[in-house]
């Protein structure tokens, strides 16, 4: 809608870059072009504004088929004017000079005559073909049908109109038709499930019974290799045990010759023994008699004072010990005096023995 401004007695317009505007003043062309924006005198102008973008007509509408089946036309026709000119002269698209609005609805006219034609040339289609038909590829022959009738339309191009595209987004039965419809395909879907399971159970039981299979061969393998383990332990066991009395036999053996070894050995040590003995005996025997005869040598060389002194060392060996002696003035006196008189004594027998 465009923008229109009052200023004393004047109006100025301001149309959107995608409005063409058409002012007439006196039946002449004044302004014409898109996007325009002027001064004008509202008594004496006549405004056109006719839209120039694309624009999306949405449609439903109802048909039958060869088989007497009703069935929703869902589509969307997307068209524009190319000729402004020309639309503005055969439809309605004066505007009102206070407020901008249109004074007529050209657009819902547009929508209506496009909507009747699509929904001719579809009703023609669907009418030829049966309801499996049409919903098996129908959608595609629907929509090139509507986009060839609305193309090839006289009408549409005398108002400056052009199709761009044409798309069918549903066809759909009724309700209980395409329920009926559905129930084959999902009993062939029920069926395909129903396969597929039993599949999957016969292939679990032929997967049981191989496992089965295989653990029953798993089985008799390990009591064949335990089989063979246990003749291979008594095997193992026997050759030990002969084994091991080989090597009793070998000690045995060997202990009755170390015995043997081992009591001669001792029989020649005892003998040797025996004879070192007798003769170290023997040796000591003799030693000690050569020691007498030098001891008796050697007193009878010896003088008395010598002997004398001898008997006092023996004497002396065998008296208890003696840590402290105290002497007193008498002891010693009486001590010495028997002393000198031993000394005495010895001396005149000495004498007596020299002379």
């Amino acid at each position: 809608m465009a923008d229109i401004t009052r200023r004393l007695g004047f109006r100025h317009l301001r149309a959107a870059p995608t409005a063409h505007i058409r002012h007439l003043r006196g039946g002449r062309p004044v302004h014409q072009g898109t996007g325009l924006a002027f001064w004008f005198r509202p008594l004496t102008a006549a405004i056109s504004e006719v839209p120039v973008e694309d624009r999306e007509l949405a449609m439903l509408f109802h048909a039958r088929t060869a088989d007497y089946q009703d069935l929703a036309v869902q589509a969307t026709v997307t068209y524009r004017i190319t000729d402004p000119a020309v639309a503005a002269e055969r439809l309605d698209f004066g505007i009102d000079p206070d407020t901008g609005a249109w004074r007529a609805e050209p657009l819902e006219q547009i929508g209506t005559l496009l909507t009747e034609t699509a929904q001719q040339h579809a009703l023609e289609l669907v009418a030829a073909t049966p309801l499996a038909g049409t919903l098996t590829d129908g959608i595609t022959a629907v929509r090139r049908r509507i986009a060839e009738g609305l193309t090839g339309d006289a009408r549409l191009a005398e108002i400056g109109l052009a199709v761009i595209a044409v798309r069918v987004t549903a066809l759909r039965p009724e309700a209980e038709t395409e329920r009926a419809l559905r129930t084959p395909a999902r009993e062939q879907v029920q069926q395909e499930a129903d396969r597929a399971t039993y599949e999957r159970r016969a292939l679990a039981v032929e997967r049981e019974r191989a496992i089965a299979e295989n653990e029953m061969a798993n089985r008799i393998e390990l009591a064949r290799r335990e089989e063979e383990l246990v003749a291979q332990e008594g095997a193992n066991a026997r050759r030990r045990a002969e084994q091991d009395a080989e090597a009793d036999a070998v000690r045995a053996e060997a202990e009755s010759a170390r015995r043997t070894r081992l009591a001669a050995a001792e029989a020649e040590a005892d003998r040797l023994t025996a004879a070192a003995r007798a003769e170290a005996e023997r040796a000591l025997g003799e030693a000690k008699a050569a020691a007498e005869q030098a001891w008796l040598a050697a007193h009878q060389q010896a003088g008395p004072e010598v002997l004398r002194a001898l008997a006092v060392i023996r004497l002396a060996e065998h008296l208890p010990r003696i840590d402290s002696v105290t002497l007193t003035p008498d002891v010693l006196t009486g001590l010495l005096g028997r002393l000198g008189v031993g000394v005495g004594n010895g001396a005149g027998n000495g004498d007596g023995g020299a002379r």
